[in-house]
């Protein structure tokens, strides 16, 4: 599915001739979704920190699309604090996979 979309978006940008800063954003989500599925095809697990990337990227595009536009102030700091809140997510995960490591089995 990621594949079609990737394959829609490259026909709508040749076919307006233009790619434009949301397209490319856009393409980092889809980077990351193929990176993901490939790692869980490649080890078999799915680590938890890569849906919060992608989130994280997802956020960061709707921030910067959206404030070419109109985004209030609030919006925006809540967007900025729902990032904030996924990085230390991260590194809270990060952590605990360093300091206290567990069985595998």
């Amino acid at each position: 599915a990621t594949m079609v979309a990737i394959g829609q978006e490259m026909v709508l940008m040749v076919n307006r001739r233009e790619v434009m800063l949301h397209d490319i954003l856009l393409f980092f989500i889809y980077l990351e979704i193929l990176t993901m599925v490939g790692l869980y095809f490649q080890s078999g697990k799915l680590p938890i920190r890569y849906p919060l990337y992608i989130a994280m990227v997802a956020i960061a595009r709707h921030i910067t699309i959206d404030s070419m536009t109109e985004m209030d102030g609030w919006t925006m700091i809540g967007l900025s604090t729902a990032i904030l809140v996924l990085a230390l997510a991260v590194l809270v995960i990060r952590y605990g996979h360093i300091h206290l490591p567990y069985d595998e089995g």
